[in-house]
């Protein structure tokens, strides 16, 4: 249960009011989801329609390393960079144990994790980010070739790391995040344009000169083969970082924690195995650019449990990249997803767009989407598609549903990956989505644009997809372009227009009924 904002820190209390009125909301939709949530991490492991491995939570020793000792000072102006990283660095040289922050409101700039610590906030503690953008070295991750800003917490390569306690983790967002007019209100916009500068078309609020210029800045450095990362200065504005980042690790516990108000992406794990995040709320503006709640990029073994997430994109997004189209084994596999809401966002629970590096075992159950785009979305592209399989979705609730309340898609429009050619037939080892064997169970959705809406490929259908007790209410009903073998047993879609609209579709079935 999260008790987050409790604090009564009489400094920079004017600045925290309007955060602690938006959190007062998620936590009385949390707390409630959470006190009807009579089921385990167990009981779900139990359920999984696959073999999931067991994933332990980390222990550590019993020592106590309390920021206050390394001279860390809560009273939201004091700087507390240095005092967390000697904390931490005491901790892990030391075998490892807790580093707790106490309540208050502690300014910092990046945190990095270590291998064996927990970093354990209290109850009333807010870690605030500084909105000084220098603040956030640039640098080049081992083994990679890119440079990249470095995020408010990260890690990697590491091992036996949890983040735990009811403390609030704020990354400063609006400092670093360009916003859209059409995506605020007219107050909205008159307020945010008070500082920063707003591109030549009046569409685009950036918060420098150098955000708005990042793009052409890093286009400059691109055949500059000794770039340094000083080269990379006046693009750091533009390079946006992660908010909690780790890379490559592995034994992660992250329990009961508030993540909110991120630069991009709020959670974005990658690489990494043996992961369990639990009892937290993950939280961005709806109109964050680049805003996802949680991306879980080529990772194996994961649970995300009992978990509020409000985004300005996608809600609980999966990713898998791997380089290659013709992948051995999935990069992404064994998640759960268990016990979950997801409030605003592109998508509840969403599948791409970069797909390939391959996916199979995900399990999603017992999950609300009230208000999002899209339901579930799943998305690629040619050119970033892969193998995607063995996907079970069972007993969700939907509310409130803006656009589709199931979608595949196979020509999502992304502009980076849009630079490359969408014909396959002037590439070598073009990448295609593969989408198949897909399991939707029990869904019930109250509202939506549109109930069903698949999108394959002429040269790859999306194929074996098996449709169960589903009640949906939308306005327009099932479409399907390129998709072959379709199950529907027990659908009831309640629409105002032809239930059914079939393009190169083969053996779509109704309740083992062969509708075309």
């Amino acid at each position: 249960m999260l008790y987050l904002l409790t604090f009564n820190s009489k400094k920079n209390k004017m600045s925290n009011y309007k955060s602690v009125a938006i959190f007062l909301s998620f936590i009385l939709v949390f707390n409630f989801h959470a006190q009807s949530q009579k089921k385990d991490i167990a009981y779900y492991v139990q359920k999984c329609p696959f073999v999931m491995p067991e994933i332990k939570t980390p222990t550590f020793q019993n020592k106590i390393y309390s920021i206050l000792e390394f001279g860390g000072v809560g009273d939201g102006k004091t700087m507390n960079t240095q005092a967390f990283a000697k904390a931490i660095k005491a901790c892990s040289e030391n075998g490892g144990g807790t580093v707790e922050v106490p309540k208050g409101v502690w300014l910092t700039g990046p945190i990095e994790l270590m291998s064996n610590v927990n970093f354990h906030t209290n109850r009333g503690t807010l870690i605030q980010f500084t909105s000084d953008r220098s603040q956030y070295p640039i640098f080049k991750a081992k083994g990679s070739n890119s440079f990249a800003v470095k995020s408010p917490i990260f890690g990697d390569n590491l091992e036996n790391i949890a983040l735990t306690g009811e403390g609030i983790f704020d990354g400063a967002g609006e400092s670093w995040r360009p916003v859209k007019k059409q995506k605020v209100s007219q107050t909205q916009w008159s307020k945010i344009i008070e500082k920063g500068i707003v591109s030549a078309d009046g569409k685009v609020w950036w918060p420098s000169v150098d955000a708005m210029n990042g793009e052409a800045y890093l286009n400059e450095l691109k055949n500059k083969v000794d770039a340094t990362a000083k080269d990379y200065e006046k693009a750091r504005d533009f390079m946006r970082p992660y908010m909690l980042m780790l890379n490559k690790c592995k034994n992660i516990f992250i329990d009961s924690v508030g993540l909110k108000n991120s630069p991009k992406f709020v959670f974005y794990p990658t690489k990494c195995s043996n992961l369990i995040m639990s009892n937290a709320i993950v939280y961005n503006e709806e109109w964050a650019q680049n805003g996802d709640g949680i991306d879980i990029s080529a990772c194996k073994n994961v649970i995300i449990y009992n978990t509020l997430v409000s985004a300005g994109d996608d809600g609980i997004c999966m990713k898998s990249s791997n380089g290659s189209s013709d992948t051995a084994d999935a990069q992404l596999q064994n998640i759960l997803i268990a016990g979950c809401t997801v409030l605003k966002g592109h998508g509840g629970f969403v599948i791409g767009s970069n797909t390939d590096g391959g996916m199979k075992n995900i399990f999603v159950k017992d999950c609300v989407f009230n208000g999002t785009d899209i339901g579930i979305r799943v998305k690629s592209n040619i050119g970033r598609g892969g193998n995607v399989r063995e996907i079970y979705i069972d007993n969700i609730k939907m509310d409130n549903i803006i656009h589709e309340a199931i979608l595949f898609s196979t020509s999502y429009d992304d502009k980076t990956v849009g630079k490359a050619s969408s014909s396959i037939t002037d590439q070598k080892n073009v990448k295609i989505p593969h989408f198949n064997n897909f399991h939707i169970s029990n869904i019930v959705c109250s509202s939506a644009d549109k109930a069903i809406s698949i999108a394959g490929l002429e040269v790859q259908p999306t194929h074996h997809l098996y449709f169960e007790n589903l009640q949906l209410t939308a306005k327009k009903g099932f479409e399907s372009t390129d998709a072959n073998r379709i199950y529907l047993k027990n659908v009831k879609i309640n629409a105002q227009e032809p239930i059914y609209k079939l393009t190169r579709s083969l053996e779509v079935y109704n309740d083992d009924d062969l509708v075309k």
